[in-house]
């Protein structure tokens, strides 16, 4: 066998083809898409970034990225891999040339570890610089790079077992083998045209690291695409000499731009205009003429703005002018507007589409990224292929505007020019999953909108803050939207920028509300606050009224009775009032309760309603629906303002939905989450409007009232319920009842207290103004109790997120040394509802139907092969999230039916098969728990 001459034998693909792929074909494909990905993916200004970062030319550095994407499977030439193909190892086998150890084409030995061991040395021999430590050296890092393709970056190499690599890895093959790695890398290096003098100087940044390995893994499944590669398969007998490897480069780039477009893969552009021409509505607020007539003055390239104001004041416009703003300057390629939930992601995505369709040009393909995201009206459509719940492909129309199946596949959303999302998509491109430096490149060069930026506990906090230095790192411009955020926490989130961006030093951050700052990313500067004025100025007036901490719910002195009392006037006078509760079980209880108390609102339409999270999701979205047509705001056509009206929900009325209340009652909460529920009272103005037109009746005056129901012992302290568990920190509730008890009858001017009293709730010096050394020490030690919880959240967030960039080389830091974790730890946010069940619901003659009335059959529920995608979304628009600790216990009588299997967002599922009592009720036990499925949701109790 000739030495370095390509064997054109090696074979890269199989699978699904009519004859083996070469491999040294799918490696020149690789190579010339990642060049195209470099010059149309990356924007004018990250691709001199990334060269200014490590040194290097634009071009120099668009060939080594282009090398490197053709050198990604090299470790597939190895016995272990080609003895997948049985006939093709046979051929390879009767050449001498191949010989290899006896038994390590079993091995199992994977690719991608075998190209980090073969390009280590390669490097070396390139001309790649070497340091002491291997670990730290250019030529093992741009090797361990690359055998980071499947999404785990493997562990780093020790020198000794370099020097000696035959006895460590004899699964690398013997010397023929190892002559033909280096063929097909000098085959590659060759094609692009990359010479001795084209090496890096050093290590590789690790911002500059995860956009290389991000565009060698988009390269590499653009390049593996069936309909790529059929068309290009060589004929029977070609040869892999220099004249056919020529044409076949060749061809590779005249097609790659084809490849790269069909995806829906581009650069979003951000023309120029004033914020009155960006919006269909004529004039700016003050909160948004402010940003928009600041912000100009102050963005030089990548930064971080922080907009603090109450619901209401427009944030969502005013970040979108900022995002358009920042993007120019900074030349960033699109936008990704991150949301706490799947509601508000699906609402928000409508408002970014038509945004993008007046104020975006260039490449405007728009993803929508969230675990149900296929599901939604405003995202998926009918009729699509079974990909869609696979994880896979899917077929739909395309338009300017709409995401094509590529871009719909697992894992790829982010790397569309324009997305909406929940917060958590981004976010795990800072934890050790597979494929996280895939999310970190879709972030890299684009704005990144966080909207309710106060709505995550410490654990969430903690994965924001890391990535927040990730993106400062990038040069990745930053919006922040929050309604309530603490002084502390404010300067956690700018200081993390600050810190990626090369600014250590720690700085003082005061924000005002409402008003704006703004944080420099080429100077670390931040602005001066800018405060601006509220034409929604009001003074929300809050009583309190203490209820039995033990008492239950309908007794004289439980919350129950005191809700009766508070709702009597209004059910008797008109008006709609919210009641928000702390749990699930409360909110239905307190719903039985007002049922059977007012009966005649009960029969009304819209008269009394029930939102929480344990509905089926279908059933969910009907009440959504239904309150924003009663509650939301007035003058849209459909919506019809019931004269009396009572919602019971829980906390997901504090940042899903646009409603409006003339009297809101709320369990006891920590004061941000408070004022979050009082943003709901009279949040619209119906001056002029009759009843009739959903105007509010006259007794019920201007001012909104918050009526907060709290939870006292026989003593009269403040003590949360048991039945509450750990929804919020006892110290929390102690410090907001002693901040309300200490105003007395004195109104909460919005927004002009807000910032303040915030800020008291968390001051480190609270305590100095309880006067009783009792209380004084009942709060300490909550507060301990509270410290002692963060402190858990932040150091299993520090134990777990992937390091910051700040000098990092050993690219395993990415993935935790291959300790990877389920992205699940995301979506379980330490407590939430974590597990995703379904109800089956078995009839009296043995149908098992998706409802109780037994008019839809459950898909595939005695029958094996493939359900449809619309036979999935049925299933899951009547799935509920629990607990996890509700089908501790779980058995085979809740395992998913054999066809649900082959399609990943139907195997994970619970299936609960209920059965009706003679009472009429349907109910199943997990375990030793009973749940039951009612009118008002999922329920549960002990068995």
């Amino acid at each position: 066998m000739p030495e370095l001459v390509v064997d054109g034998r090696l074979w890269g693909k199989e699978r699904g083809l009519v004859r083996r792929y070469p491999l040294i074909c799918h490696l020149l494909d690789t190579a010339a898409v990642a060049g195209v990905l470099w010059d149309r993916v990356l924007t004018d200004a990250a691709r001199a970034r990334l060269a200014g970062a490590v040194g290097l030319s634009e071009g120099q550095l668009r060939r080594l990225v282009s090398v490197w994407a053709g050198l990604h499977d090299v470790g597939k030439i190895i016995p272990a891999f080609q003895a997948m193909s049985q006939d093709a190892y046979a051929d390879l086998m009767s050449d001498a040339g191949y010989a290899h150890a006896a038994g390590v084409e079993g091995q199992g030995f994977s690719h991608d570890r075998a190209t980090q061991w073969a390009l280590t040395s390669l490097f070396e021999a390139w001309g790649y610089p070497v340091s002491r430590t291997v670990r730290r050296s250019a030529h093992h890092q741009v090797a361990q790079l690359l055998g980071g393709h499947h999404g785990c970056v493997h562990r780093g190499l020790d020198a000794r077992h370099l020097r000696n690599r035959e006895a460590y890895v004899p699964e690398l093959g013997g010397p023929g083998w190892e002559a033909q790695r280096v063929a097909h890398a000098e085959a590659v290096r060759r094609s692009v045209g990359c010479g001795p003098e084209d090496v890096v100087r050093g290590p590789l940044p690790a911002p500059v690291a995860v956009v290389a390995l991000g565009l060698v893994v988009v390269a590499d499944w653009l390049a593996s695409q069936e309909a790529v590669i059929t068309p290009r398969l060589p004929v029977e007998g070609w040869i892999a000499n220099d004249a056919g490897l020529a044409a076949h480069w060749s061809k590779a780039i005249s097609l790659a731009g084809g490849w790269v477009a069909e995806a829906g893969l581009g650069v979003a552009e951000w023309p120029a205009k004033p914020f009155g021409e960006q919006f269909s509505f004529a004039d700016a607020n003050a909160l948004q003429a402010s940003v928009a007539e600041g912000l100009r003055r102050l963005v030089d390239g990548p930064g971080l703005l922080l907009v603090t104001a109450p619901t209401g004041e427009g944030k969502t416009e005013a970040a979108l002018h900022a995002a358009s703003v920042m993007g120019r300057v900074s030349g960033a390629s699109g936008l990704f507007f991150a949301l706490p939930t799947m509601a508000t992601a699906d609402a928000m995505h409508g408002r970014v589409a038509e945004f993008a369709e007046r104020n975006v040009t260039g490449d405007r393909a728009l993803t929508l990224l969230h675990s149900m995201a296929w599901l939604s009206e405003a995202y998926g459509r009918p009729g699509a292929e079974e990909g869609a719940a696979a994880g896979g492909l899917v077929s739909d129309a395309r338009s300017a505007l709409v995401a094509g199946r590529w871009l719909r596949g697992a894992k790829r959303g982010l790397l569309a020019p324009l997305a909406t999302g929940t917060i958590d998509q981004a976010l795990a491109g800072v934890l050790p999953v597979r494929y996280n430096a895939l999310r970190l490149l879709g972030l890299s060069n684009k704005v990144l909108v966080v909207d309710e930026a106060h709505a995550y506990g410490p654990w969430m906090h903690s994965l924001l803050v890391r990535l927040l230095e990730w993106l400062g790192a990038c040069g990745a411009p930053v919006v922040l939207l929050s309604a309530t955020l603490s002084g502390r926490s404010a300067s956690s989130l700018v200081d993390a920028y600050r810190r990626g961006c090369g600014f250590s030093e720690p700085s003082e951050v005061t924000p005002v509300y409402p008003g704006w700052l703004y944080v420099s990313g080429r100077s670390g500067e931040v602005s001066a606050p800018c405060a601006v004025g509220s034409a929604r100025a009001r003074e929300i007036a809050v009583r309190t009224v203490s209820v039995s901490s033990d008492a239950p719910t309908g007794s004289a002195a439980g919350r129950g009775a005191a809700v009766v009392e508070e709702l009597r006037p209004l059910v008797q006078r008109g008006g709609c009032a919210l009641v928000c509760c702390t749990t699930v079980a409360e909110a239905q209880e307190t719903y039985r309760l007002l049922r059977g108390e007012f009966p005649q609102l009960a029969a009304a339409e819209d008269g009394l309603m029930l939102l929480h999270s344990r509905f089926p999701a279908a059933r969910r979205l009907e009440i959504t629906e239904a309150c924003e047509r009663a509650f939301g705001k007035p003058g849209v056509e459909g919506r019809r303002r019931p004269p009396v009206s009572v919602l019971v929900a829980t906390q997901v009325v504090e940042q899903s939905l646009d409603l409006d209340f003339d009297v809101v009652v709320s369990d006891l909460a920590p004061l941000a989450q408070l004022l979050q529920r009082a943003g709901r009272c009279m949040r619209h103005d119906r001056a002029g409007l009759t009843p009739v037109e959903g105007g509010r009746a006259s007794w019920l005056g201007v001012a909104p009232r918050l009526t907060v129901l709290e939870p006292v012992d026989e003593q009269g302290e403040v003590r949360a319920p048991k039945r509450w568990a750990a929804v919020y920190p006892e110290a929390l509730l102690t410090r907001t009842s002693h901040l309300l008890r200490e105003r007395g009858d004195k109104p909460i001017a919005v927004p002009g207290e807000v910032q303040q009293l915030v800020d008291a709730v968390y001051a480190e010096e609270f305590g100095d103004r309880l006067e009783n050394a009792v209380d004084r020490e009942r709060l300490e030690r909550q507060d301990a109790e509270r410290v002692g919880a963060v402190l858990a959240e932040e150091t299993l967030a520090q134990m777990t997120l992937v390091k910051p960039p700040m000098g990092m080389v050993d690219l395993a830091e990415l993935s935790r040394d291959g300790e990877l974790v389920d992205e699940a730890l995301l979506t379980t946010r330490l407590g939430a509802d974590s597990e995703r069940a379904v109800c089956a619901f078995v009839q009296p003659g043995g149908a098992v139907t998706l409802d109780p009335e037994g008019v839809s059959p459950v898909p595939g529920w005695e029958q094996g092969g493939r359900i449809s995608v619309a036979q999935a979304r049925a299933v899951m628009r009547q799935t509920v999230p629990v607990p996890g600790r509700w089908l501790w216990g779980r058995g085979a009588a809740q395992a998913v039916p054999v066809s649900w299997g082959r399609l990943a967002a139907l195997r994970e599922l619970c299936v609960l098969p209920m059965r009706r009592s003679v009472d009429g009720e349907w109910a199943c036990s997990v375990g030793d728990r009973s749940i039951s499925f009612t009118s008002e949701g999922l329920e549960t109790s002990a068995a």
